[in-house]
């Protein structure tokens, strides 16, 4: 008989950065010899063969709500029907692994937002469901996907290093620059109506809050009229456009930012690019900035990234200091559009990208599972 594996998280969907890496180590657990069972509040999209997917009824008026009733709900369902280990990608207690796809809640509460905001229920809920991953009389393993998450945890709850492990990127190696990335480039602008004198930027990434898309479009309405009448935004992913679409508006941009929605098409959407632009407030790691250097694409990102050090070293684009400053980030556009950078910035992209390990995150991961699988015996 198979040993079983539970893998928890709130949703899956196809385009969340989250939502992939669960998807590929469930996948790489699966080809090891593991059955894979899914507790989910949704599942958009279709199931892997073999997985046993179970939709948990968590209702409630808040997101927060929903994330208790999930969690007492999957804790029951265990109890009834028990695994040989539990995989989690959303906080909650009894993890054997919790794979930490974003940074330490608690700080940022106490950072970015005012004193007013812990006193709710929503930061009481979440920050509660954290400090049963993090704190040091847990037995959770902690797997990591860049350095800078790492200082938050210990800071906040003194979370014992052993119990935190590092993995590598782990982006696709199906997403690198192709063979025909010329032709694959000329067709796309084509079928976009993009005249081959027009420069493209693009932003990748659902959460358009997070990823600071107001200040890329703020960025992109700074652009001197010549460069910016030849110019285009491009927005890819899965979230609510609204908002950012006034921004566009009330700035006079509109007729230039185009909203694509969620994409499987993203490394041709790369090529037709010139340059991807990623401001963000928050964000753990940052896959599509890795799937830019890749495709040969420079990268203007802030240093908030946790994979900003990949792009300070490839020297395939410009990282910007925290705290963040809008009138830099305008600066440094106008100064990459102008200038004659960009080519070589994308060349020095390509050369990292085929160098160092960027890929091998999701076997990792499906290492230390398995090592802990073995630790329970």
């Amino acid at each position: 008989m198979k040993p079983k594996l539970a893998f928890l998280l709130f949703k899956y969907f196809p385009f969340g950065g989250l939502q992939n890496d669960f998807l590929r180590i469930a996948l790489e657990c699966q080809r090891r010899g593991y059955d894979i069972v899914v507790y989910t509040r949704s599942w958009e999209g279709d199931i892997p063969e073999g997985f046993d997917v179970r939709l948990v009824r968590s209702k409630g008026a808040t997101n927060h709500g929903k994330a208790r009733r999930f969690v007492d709900w999957v804790k029951n369902a265990l109890r009834e029907n028990p695994v040989d280990g539990t995989v989690g990608f959303n906080r909650m207690p009894g993890l054997d692994v919790y794979f930490a796809a974003d940074n330490c809640y608690a700080e940022k509460a106490r950072t970015q937002r005012s004193p007013a905001y812990r006193f709710g229920a929503r930061y009481r809920t979440y920050a509660d469901l954290e400090e049963m991953v993090f704190s040091p009389s847990s037995a959770t393993e902690v797997l990591l996907i860049s350095e800078r998450q790492m200082a938050g945890y210990v800071n906040f709850y003194n979370t014992p290093k052993s119990r935190l492990h590092l993995l590598p990127p782990g982006m696709d190696t199906s997403r690198k620059r192709p063979g025909d990335a010329d032709e694959v480039r000329e067709t796309l602008r084509r079928h976009l109506g993009i005249a081959t004198d027009e420069h493209v930027l693009i932003q990748v990434g659902s959460g358009f809050i997070t990823k600071g898309l107001d200040r890329s479009i703020r960025a992109f309405a700074s652009l001197p009229d010549m460069i910016r009448k030849k110019t285009r935004l491009l927005v890819v992913g899965k979230d609510r456009p609204g908002r950012f679409f006034k921004l566009a508006k009330k700035l006079g941009v509109a007729e230039r930012v185009v909203f694509l929605g969620g994409r499987n098409d993203v490394p041709d959407l790369l090529q037709a690019s010139d340059l991807m632009i990623h401001p963000a407030i928050n964000e753990a790691a940052g896959i599509a900035l890795l799937e830019a250097l890749a495709n040969g694409l420079p990268v203007i990102c802030t240093a908030a990234c946790g994979h900003a050090p990949h792009i300070q070293k490839s020297q395939g684009g410009k990282v910007l200091p925290e705290p963040f400053d809008q009138p830099q980030l305008n600066e440094v556009l106008i100064g990459l559009l102008q200038g004659d950078h960009l080519k070589n910035l994308g060349a020095h992209g390509l050369a990292y990208a085929e160098q160092t390990d960027l890929y091998s995150q999701h076997q990792h991961a499906a290492d230390m599972i398995e090592q802990v699988m073995r630790k329970k015996g």
